[in-house]
């Protein structure tokens, strides 16, 4: 069955049938909408399946077009699948983003650092407590008489002083100041650490911060730095 003309609606032969913008056109009527002149596949532009000659095609706007309802609807569908996409995204990492966060090498360099800076401070806090923890227990404190000869004192300041004397030396003396009893056994870690075990009092307690403490062992009469957790004020 032939077609029928996109502009006439006859019958179109074969042999004259002009097949173009979709559509079946005889050789004379595929003419230029506005000033009717023939047109062939070569000179032809077409505008919502019409065609149209070079002179009279129609001038797009496209800055309308960037404005029309289809457009703004288009960019609304984008900014909330946009937004779809990103609660997805935070829903599967929540509850998990930290702990992946915490094993970072950064965040563990970072980590290092910090505690290499509240070494340093912790030394320095313990030589400063140290100086100022040395002078109750020096011979002339008026309590040693209750437990040394003035002659013994004497020859105390005479010798030069080792450190063994000076941990050995207030064992039987009276404690002052504040005084804690050990909840669990402590094995020093350091040099400038006390080593003690469950029930031991510690005495002439100096609080340095809030993780370390300085003073004696009444059991021993070793003196040094201690963990505030080991203890309990007695």
């Amino acid at each position: 069955m032939n077609p029928m003309c996109g502009r006439c609606n006859q019958v179109v032969y074969p042999t004259e049938k002009v097949n173009c913008l979709d559509k079946y056109w005889h050789k004379g009527c595929f003419s230029c909408e506005i000033c009717k002149m023939t047109l062939n596949m070569k000179n032809y532009k077409g505008f919502e399946k019409r065609p149209y000659c070079n002179a009279h095609y129609p001038k797009t706007n496209f800055t309308c077009v960037a404005d029309t309802p289809e457009n703004l609807r288009l960019k609304q569908q984008t900014k909330m699948q946009s937004q779809v996409h990103y609660k997805e995204d935070f829903e599967k990492n929540k509850g998990k983003g930290f702990s992946v966060v915490a094993d970072t090498p950064e965040l563990q360099r970072i980590k290092k650092t910090q505690d290499q800076i509240s070494n340093i401070k912790y030394h320095e806090d313990f030589e400063k407590m140290k100086t100022g923890a040395d002078a109750p227990y020096q011979p002339s404190n008026p309590n040693q008489g209750s437990y040394q000869q003035p002659a013994a004192s004497q020859d105390y300041h005479q010798r030069e002083p080792t450190p063994e004397p000076v941990r050995e030396a207030p064992a039987n003396r009276p404690s002052s100041g504040r005084r804690y009893r050990a909840v669990y056994d402590y094995t020093a870690a350091d040099d400038d650490e006390v080593s003690f075990l469950d029930g031991d009092m510690i005495v002439d307690v100096q609080k340095i911060d809030d993780g370390w403490m300085y003073g004696r062992v009444e059991r021993t009469g070793q003196q040094g730095m201690l963990p505030a957790n080991y203890v309990d004020e007695f």
